[in-house]
């Protein structure tokens, strides 16, 4: 029983220690023309496209079949475009959008070249856009543009994207 209360008290203790760190950016964070070299990088490997691909539903068989992606002129199985899409915006959340707020949409979506299995995506976004939403004054949107690259800096995929960011101090916002 004692050694439980040890536990306990020791629990405890921990949490009331914690510090919260406060993450994420506000709306005046951001400014036309800053630019972000997101860190980590994601190393793409065949499980994680034959995965995606089969929980998508993406049944084409350029992303699962390597025979059939060599008859095609490929080197190997192609990874889904969905998932490299999905994995370069992941990169971007904790310097973009991290705090939350709602995700407007994707614009300009293009991919620049097929992507096979061991590659390392990299992501950069630019800040092309900062303007208070006329509709929410406690908001503003702000949009980036974001380039996908593997680790020679060549472009992946490319694509702008939009999302409402709260502001830290909403003159006039009820």
């Amino acid at each position: 029983m004692r050694r439980q209360q040890e536990k306990e008290v020791v629990s405890n203790d921990v949490r009331a220690r914690a510090e919260l760190w406060a993450k994420g950016r506000l709306f005046e964070d951001f400014h036309e023309g800053q630019r972000f070299d997101h860190h980590w990088g994601r190393t793409i490997l065949e499980s994680d496209t034959m995965l995606f691909s089969t929980l998508t539903l993406s049944f084409n068989p350029l992303y699962f079949n390597r025979s059939y992606a060599v008859a095609h002129g490929h080197p190997d199985i192609v990874v889904n475009p969905q998932l490299v899409f999905n994995v370069v915006l992941g990169l971007t959340v904790e310097d973009c959008s991290e705090i939350g707020g709602p995700f407007l949409g994707v614009f300009d979506l293009d991919y620049h070249r097929p992507v096979y299995p061991g590659i390392t995506l990299r992501a950069r976004s630019e800040t092309i856009e900062t303007r208070l939403s006329a509709s929410n004054p406690a908001n503003g949107i702000v949009t980036w543009k974001t380039e996908g690259v593997d680790d020679a800096g060549e472009r992946i995929v490319s694509f702008r994207r939009s999302n409402l960011v709260a502001r830290r101090f909403p003159e006039g916002a009820e």
